[in-house]
């Protein structure tokens, strides 16, 4: 989302050309702060992050984000958090439709609109999750991240054939691959748009031939990998993909 490819996804979901989506919880609390009328601006790597830091500016690689923009994500947080019923048990999914429902534009006020659910195992590695942490303090709202699993996994075992998109890695990556393994299928097809090597083992660079041995991927699944900025190739791909499926569909 700070890379300015929020719009891309916001655009695939309005279009209903995602029926699942699994996210960190950093693009999502990029998404809430440019649904609340913040900005992510242009900046540069060569800079000092000492000056930064006093100039309350946060830095991720070349793009910049006021600490005042952390100051109305706060308030919005907050707010969406005493909205909620006390003493209400919610899981993932639930809590980010809740939000998309105060939002009126992005990622994830778009998914809720068209009921599209979106997921984040691991929200709590995030300004989300620590917000919800300091809403917790005084409130008794329980978020229950095993709550999400009977949904995702009833989608795997009615889906008749599935397929996973997948930019860059970490646990949304695994989250997503793993869905199909209490299936008796895995995955028909699989794109995977990565600058990660997997010679070093990690995850986000393994191949997706490594997850065939796991059941992750059919056996005959169609797979492809690519190896460069997902910023570059996810908008090509997209772009590419919506102008044969209009040419195809007028």
């Amino acid at each position: 989302v700070p890379a300015g490819m929020g719009g891309i996804v916001a655009d695939l979901l309005e279009r209903g050309h995602i029926d699942v989506l699994v996210s960190t919880g950093a693009n999502l609390t990029h998404d809430v702060i440019e649904a609340i009328g913040c900005s992510h601006y242009r900046g540069t790597a060569d800079c000092s992050d000492v000056a930064l830091r006093h100039d309350e500016i946060n830095r991720i690689y070349d793009v910049f984000l006021p600490n005042a923009a952390f100051v109305r994500f706060e308030e919005f947080m907050q707010e969406a958090f005493a909205a909620l019923p006390e003493g209400s048990v919610l899981s993932i999914q639930e809590l980010l439709a809740h939000l998309g429902s105060r939002l009126e534009t992005g990622i994830l006020a778009t998914a809720a609109r068209k009921g599209v659910p979106v997921y984040c195992p691991a929200i709590q590695d995030s300004m989300i999750g620590l917000q919800y942490w300091l809403f917790a303090q005084t409130h008794r709202v329980t978020i229950d991240a095993f709550r999400d699993m009977p949904g995702l996994l009833d989608r795997c075992f009615g889906a008749k054939r599935a397929g996973a998109f997948l930019v860059g890695g970490g646990v949304p990556k695994n989250y997503i691959l793993q869905s199909m393994l209490m299936t008796e299928n895995g995955f028909a097809y699989a794109v995977q748009l990565t600058g990660d090597r997997p010679d070093l083992g990690g995850l986000s660079g393994a191949t997706l031939d490594e997850a065939r041995s796991w059941g992750k991927l059919a056996e005959g699944a169609e797979a492809v990998t690519v190896y460069a900025d997902a910023t570059i190739t996810f908008p090509l791909m997209a772009a590419a993909v919506l102008e044969r499926l209009e040419a195809q569909h007028g």
